[in-house]
């Protein structure tokens, strides 16, 4: 059985995959094969493991080299062959090209030579670094949510804000590495200070930590989150109702700004307040509509691939490797 290694590290844990090189995971059911359609299983193992930042930037790395050794190994044993390529996904700035994870604040990396370092932990095999929110744009481009579509925009709201814009069966990554930075477009000039240095960034107003934070102060329980915000948001709250109009309105200018450069077919949202369905997408569909005029409305769906994304995407960039002219075909 052919396959490669594919590892999608987060800042407190690893997932981890073998995944057939003959055959692509199926956006249904991920790990599992599509019945009846030809090239279309999947994952063959799967593995998760806590990613240890505690202990320091060096120990991080050497645990996901022994990570991807061990995955190594079980191949050979389980299949009689070892893996062929491996791809993997970090979070933080990424120069893909020269496989250096340049910067993660909550790993505490500056420029690791990831891509050499695994290669020769490896054997020898091809390996692929990618950012970790491209390597899952990817993913849900080729197999999940904007599949068949020539351009989309996945957006995750998450601790933070991030973005992947997918072109034909890619993902872009930038001049500099730095392409599909929604979360730092300025929505509310003069507001919050971010992390970033400049003030009113999309991501202080709608990410999942954002609306955390407003709600626990909202409510008065310091231990409220988003998800007890969307709760108390169906329930008709109306201090929850005022948090997450203003998060969605906020995220709706945000994605227009995104739609008026990009001109995307689909915008997908993931992460964890996605995870609010309709909650979130009724009043995002209906604020994004109230907001564009000479612009193309685009589809506006939830991501179908879960936390599963970036390890399936680090899979796809490790099996691009062996046949880097493959894509999944567009319409």
């Amino acid at each position: 059985m052919r396959h490669v290694i594919a590892l999608d590290v987060g800042g407190t844990g690893m997932k981890a995959a073998l995944v057939g090189v003959d055959t692509e995971p199926s956006p249904d059911r991920p790990g599992t094969p599509r019945p009846g359609a030809p090239g279309h299983p999947a994952l063959l193992h799967q593995a998760r493991r806590a990613t240890g930042r505690e202990r320091g930037p060096d120990a991080v790395v050497e645990d996901i080299l022994d990570f991807a050794a061990e995955l190594r190994a079980y191949g050979e044993e389980r299949f009689g062959t070892s893996a062929l390529a491996a791809g993997v996904a970090v979070p933080g700035i990424v120069d893909a090209r020269n496989g250096v994870a340049v910067y993660a604040a909550n790993l505490g990396w500056r420029d690791v030579p990831l891509r050499r370092l695994l290669g020769e932990r490896l054997g020898g095999v091809p390996v692929a670094l990618g950012h970790d929110v491209r390597t899952g744009g990817l993913a849900e481009g080729r197999i999940g949510a904007g599949r068949g579509a020539d351009r989309f925009l996945f957006v995750p709201l998450g601790t933070g804000i991030a973005g992947a814009i997918g072109i034909d069966g890619g993902v872009e990554e930038g001049a500099h590495g730095f392409a599909g930075e929604i979360g730092h477009i300025v929505v509310r000039p003069g507001g919050a200070p971010c992390p970033c240095g400049q003030r009113g960034c999309l991501e202080r107003f709608a990410s999942a930590a954002a609306v955390s934070q407003a709600w626990a102060e909202a409510s008065g329980d310091p231990g409220a989150d988003a998800a007890d915000c969307a709760k108390a948001v169906e329930s008709g709250d109306p201090r929850a109702l005022a948090v997450w109009q203003e998060a969605v309105d906020a995220l709706a200018d945000g994605l227009v700004t995104a739609l008026t450069l990009l001109d995307p077919r689909t915008l997908i949202i993931g992460g964890g307040l996605a995870e609010a369905g309709e909650t979130l997408f009724t009043p995002l569909r209906a604020a994004v509509e109230r907001r564009v005029t000479f612009q193309k409305l685009p589809s506006i769906v939830p991501a179908a691939l879960g936390d599963t994304a970036g390890c399936l995407g680090a899979g796809l960039l490790a099996r691009d490797l062996l046949n880097p002219t493959s894509t999944t075909p567009r319409r």
